[in-house]
């Protein structure tokens, strides 16, 4: 099991090493910025609640793809451990 701090040491070495980690983080933090402007209005039109739901599918999607590059990451490591 991965502590918090496991998880924040890796993440922070994959930030430096890993574009794609990046590319991934960036798009999820951008993700998470349009539903915060979505969320605060109101009334949502149909298309904005699809589009609501698209958003949320696609940052899950880009928080999945994180941690399944932190579990590599870990594996990796663990592997390349000296016994």
């Amino acid at each position: 099991m991965l502590t918090d701090s496991m998880i924040a040491a890796i993440t922070e070495r994959l930030r430096e090493s890993s574009h794609e980690f990046r590319v991934l983080e960036d798009a999820h933090h951008r993700l998470d910025l349009e539903l915060i402007q979505l969320q605060k209005r109101h009334v949502l039109t149909p298309a904005e609640e699809l589009s609501m739901k698209g958003l949320h599918k696609e940052k899950l999607a880009k928080k999945d793809k994180m941690a399944e590059l932190i579990r590599a990451h870990r594996d990796h490591e663990l592997q390349a451990a000296p016994r």
